[in-house]
């Protein structure tokens, strides 16, 4: 019994392979997608740099808080970018109606969310790290300059971005595409609660408590204590954390229960609405 669930349980690196060289091949052999990678990151960027550029000429706080705008883009791309970036690649699959073809292949669920996740990171890198150097170019702001502190930011916005992922991923599958717009907007509506660009006591009290439950929030939080305090919270990274693998569990389990409820009922052999 105990072999058998052990069985169940391991991942195939061949078979997670197989499907990232699979969407390394369809972003290869398509410039837009390409392109639409870099682009909006690039166009956040010019905006709300020249934007910082204006107030830090006309306002002494803005002028010592230098970087906090594009320092807050920048991160809210990693975290908007990499749920994009794991939903789009699922969606690949729905829209290619090859989706039902990898639930009867040996490929194990697991295996397909992995394989995702490291997508999800690619597609990321590609968007990112030449967006990263034009704000050095044209800001003289260096992300990396963060250190481990950028690390931490990472490590918690990427879980996020692929927490939410998996939820949107499992509810089209189950749903069908009529519920592909998720992919695009679900984020947006996080936003204004991840305090983005302001701090959390902005906020009215009663909503308070709902952003610090959201794990963004302390990064963000994070980043400008980095940039007025020249402080590294660790405290905040390690309470995201713990929220993070919170919600990354709920997240396997609900993306397993909406497969589950998507064979039963059949909607893995549809692509449309």
């Amino acid at each position: 019994m105990n072999e058998q669930s052990n069985t169940a349980l391991a991942l195939s690196p061949h078979r997670i392979g197989a499907m990232v060289l699979r969407y390394l091949y369809l972003l290869r052999s398509s410039w837009s997608r390409v392109l639409d990678l870099i682009y909006w990151p690039a166009v956040q960027l010019f905006v709300w740099g020249f934007l910082q550029f204006y107030i830090a000429q006309n306002s002494g706080f803005f002028a010592r808080a230098a970087g906090m705008f594009i320092g807050a883009v920048l991160l809210w791309d990693i975290l908007f970018r990499g749920q994009l970036g794991f939903s789009v690649s699922f969606l690949e699959e729905m829209w290619s109606r090859n989706l039902a073809n990898l639930m009867i292949s040996p490929l194990r669920p697991i295996e397909f969310v992995a394989a995702l996740m490291v997508m999800s990171v690619v597609r990321l890198a590609v968007g990112m790290v030449p967006v990263t150097i034009l704000a050095i170019v044209f800001f003289g702001f260096n992300l990396y300059s963060f250190g481990f502190a950028l690390a931490a930011f990472f490590l918690n916005l990427i879980l996020t971005s692929w927490s939410v992922g998996i939820v949107v991923s499992g509810v089209v599958m189950r749903n069908g595409l009529g519920a592909e717009t998720l992919a695009w907007t679900v984020m947006f509506i996080l936003m204004p609660l991840t305090c983005v660009y302001y701090p959390v006591s902005v906020l009215p009290a009663w909503l308070q408590g709902v952003a610090w439950a959201l794990p963004p929030t302390y990064v963000f939080e994070g980043m400008r204590a980095l940039v007025l305090e020249q402080t590294f919270r660790a405290d905040l990274m390690l309470a995201a954390f713990a929220l993070n693998l919170v919600y990354f569990a709920i997240a396997i389990a609900v993306f397993l229960g909406l497969l589950r409820s998507a064979r039963r009922i059949g909607s893995l052999l549809q692509s449309g609405e």
